[in-house]
């Protein structure tokens, strides 16, 4: 049969410059070349007259064909020989019969792996300008003239070819880098991640099918898969759903990890077919979707998949190779949204953990110092009083009085009673603070500030900010830091070491001191100018060898906190006349000193009872004083009767009104009565009757 070159022309032309898709136009003409030329491969090259290296485009074979974009490396050698052979200007198509003897050809087999009897190069361009090259590969036959002469009438198609698809492929890049940089702003530019998505959703719905989309986090640890946010085009929301898997999509999940470790997995996982996906189907069917297509793309971070990215679009077979890689693009913003939404709610849930903490830490505070001040409405009445009046202001007050007489107590009650109490209360042992580390302690420094400076650090004013900051030990600041003090407490604002920004402040300052600061000013230890700055508010508060009726309330409270603390299973008894001992001794560390010694007897007999007498500094019991109605039981209740007693036999059995029991004791008349009823104490007429 005689062979039609025109017929021959145009069915090739037709397969080459048929599909704008031009790997799969290469794929339909190697298909139709084998009667006439043998060919197991075809690779299509352009020229890059940037780079000046020729880029494969496209790798055919007859089990299919790939759009690429691949630079072939080559030697020295190689590189000489192409020169050479391309030196007087585009020669016509040509063939090498032993290409494993040539550098050129054998570089090119070598690098893609392929095995040939056979090379022919199709050049590609004008006279003088090289456009690029068909190479056909034969791994059986060789070539000779008569193929050469077939090749030579394909010039023309293959440029156009090539020529539309390079066009076609900018205008791809173009559009791609538009997408991707349409996608990545409207992603980035919302804090919260449904948001984003939503906005996300409305654009990419133009380009391809998309009802809704889903963020997921894949906890392994649990088999399941989190929903973090959901987005259609009309609808945001946040999400924190955990949807386990069933036997079905685990088995799925492990075949798919196989995958994945075998380096197969692709960018974009496409299904069509979703109710013949167990992964998928088990997925949409928990959220409620119905059966839908799906593009989902695995996030790997530090080779383990943390999530995906799914996009749904109801019904079969809605997605093309084309969508998935268009959505491929979107991996990398996609995947630092998904790393910084994860990172986001962690500093939020430890920013709630934190408030916690910070609202029970502060309820502690006042339980302890605030609301239940023992002998608030006894020994330390006139204190509370005081306290009460500057508590809602901002004026700064000096506690006065000896060490453990609870002079932080009350700087907390003033704290927790004023305006400023859910703010920060910073508390500042000044004399424990070395001098060469007062002014970074108090004021903070910048980084390099001095050796050691390795990053900026917040003073303790600078954390005091719209709270309270506490300056116990006043007397022991020395001469330096109490100018920089002054200049604080005038301007309220500061400077950190090293720095040269002025930070404005809002605190309200509370000093303490065990030590006479006006005699400190006569010997200069202390400034004049800061002691009348801080002594506007002075409260004196009495030491605990002058409020005794408040020592039994006092042995209760400290005995109850450190069962507590010290983990016992029962609050411990208390020898019979405890009291006695404890009212005449002299206390002269305070109320810090009877903590210390109730701590002491229970760590040495936690069971009870608790037997102060050996325990008492002065090693003696002291002369038995008359305590009325005082009993032999070492039951606490006891004690307690015995203390109500005694206040009541003060006040001559009076128990309402002013000067009444109820009032010294600070609790509820009612009630007072309901334990004094329980006790068996007697008052009113009986108390008169009794006496």
């Amino acid at each position: 049969m005689r062979f039609d070159s025109s017929r021959f022309f145009r069915e090739a032309t037709l397969r080459i410059c048929g599909n704008l898709e031009i790997e799969k136009a290469m794929s339909s003409f190697l298909e139709y070349i084998q009667e006439y030329i043998p060919a197991d491969r075809l690779l299509l090259e352009y020229f890059d007259r940037d780079a000046r290296v020729m880029r494969t485009i496209v790798d055919a074979t007859r089990e299919k064909s790939e759009n690429i974009d691949m630079i072939t490396p080559l030697s020295q050698e190689a590189r000489a020989f192409l020169k050479k052979k391309y030196q007087d200007g585009i020669p016509e198509p040509y063939y090498y019969d032993k290409p494993n003897e040539i550098s050129l050809t054998r570089e090119l087999l070598a690098f893609y792996n392929q095995e040939a009897e056979s090379i022919l190069v199709l050049p590609l361009g004008t006279q003088s300008v090289l456009v690029g090259v068909v190479t056909f590969i034969s791994t059986h036959l060789q070539y000779n003239e008569k193929h050469l002469e077939l090749v030579s009438l394909l010039k023309e198609p293959f440029q156009i070819a090539m020529s539309n698809a390079l066009k076609h492929r900018n205008e791809l890049r173009l559009f791609d880098r538009d997408f991707f940089w349409e996608i990545t702003k409207r992603l980035c530019g919302n804090l919260e991640i449904e948001e984003g998505l939503r906005s996300c959703v409305e654009y990419m719905a133009k380009h391809l099918p998309v009802d809704v989309m889903y963020l997921q986090k894949y906890e392994s640890e649990l088999n399941a898969m989190r929903i973090v946010a959901r987005a259609r085009e009309n609808m945001s929301e946040q999400m924190d759903l955990l949807v386990p898997f069933n036997s079905d999509s685990t088995n799925a999940l492990l075949e798919l990890a196989n995958v994945w470790r075998a380096g197969e997995l692709p960018a974009v996982i496409r299904i069509n077919k979703p109710l013949e996906e167990p992964v998928t189907i088990h997925m949409q069917r928990s959220l409620g979707e119905p059966p839908s297509s799906a593009l989902s793309m695995p996030l790997i971070l530090e080779n383990k998949i943390i999530g995906t990215l799914v996009v749904l679009a109801e019904g079969n077979d809605r997605y093309s190779e084309y969508h998935s890689n268009l959505y491929s693009l979107l991996k990398e913003p996609f995947f630092v949204a998904m790393s910084n939404t994860l990172k986001h709610r962690e500093v939020l849930k430890l920013k709630d953990l934190l408030a916690d903490d910070n609202r029970y830490l502060h309820g502690e505070l006042r339980r302890i110092s605030g609301d239940e001040i023992i002998g608030a409405n006894f020994g330390l009445k006139e204190v509370m009083e005081k306290a009460g009046h500057v508590a809602s202001l901002d004026s700064p007050v000096l506690l006065l009085g000896e060490t453990g007489a609870g002079k932080d107590v009350i700087a907390n009650a003033i704290h927790y009673s004023s305006p400023r109490k859910n703010g920060p209360f910073v508390s500042v042992n000044c004399g424990a603070i070395p001098d060469t580390l007062i002014d970074s302690e108090l004021f903070g420094h910048e980084k390099g500030a001095f050796t050691g400076a390795l990053a900026q650090k917040r003073g303790r004013f600078e954390r005091a900010d719209k709270g309270t900051i506490f300056l116990d030990e006043i007397g022991e600041l020395p001469l330096p830091a109490q100018v920089r003090l002054l200049k604080v407490i005038q301007s309220k604002e500061i400077e950190r070491v090293g720095g040269v920004k002025t930070i404005p402040l809002d605190i309200r300052i509370i000093a303490a001191t065990n030590r006479d600061l006006e005699k400190m000013v006569q010997s200069g230890e202390f400034r004049e100018d800061l002691w009348f700055r801080l002594n506007v508010f002075p409260i004196s508060i009495p030491p605990l060898r002058e409020r005794k009726h408040d020592i039994a309330a006092l042995l209760q409270h400290l005995i109850i906190l450190k069962t507590r603390e010290l983990k016992l299973p029962q609050i411990p008894a208390v020898v019979p006349d405890s009291m006695k001992i404890l009212m005449n001794y002299g206390w002269p560390g305070n109320v810090r000193e009877l903590g210390n010694l109730v701590e002491r007897s229970m760590i040495l007999n936690p069971a009870g009872p608790l037997d102060f007498s050996l325990l008492i500094p002065s090693g003696k019991v002291p002369d038995e004083i008359p305590l009325p109605g005082a009993s032999s039981s070492r039951n606490l209740d006891n004690l307690i009767s015995d203390h109500i007693q005694n206040v009541v036999l003060e006040t001559n059995g009076k128990i309402h009104g002013p000067g009444g029991a109820a009032e010294i004791l600070g609790v509820n008349p009612s009630s007072l009565r309901n334990k004094m009823n329980k006790y068996g104490i007697k008052y009113g007429r009986s108390f008169k009757e009794k006496i």
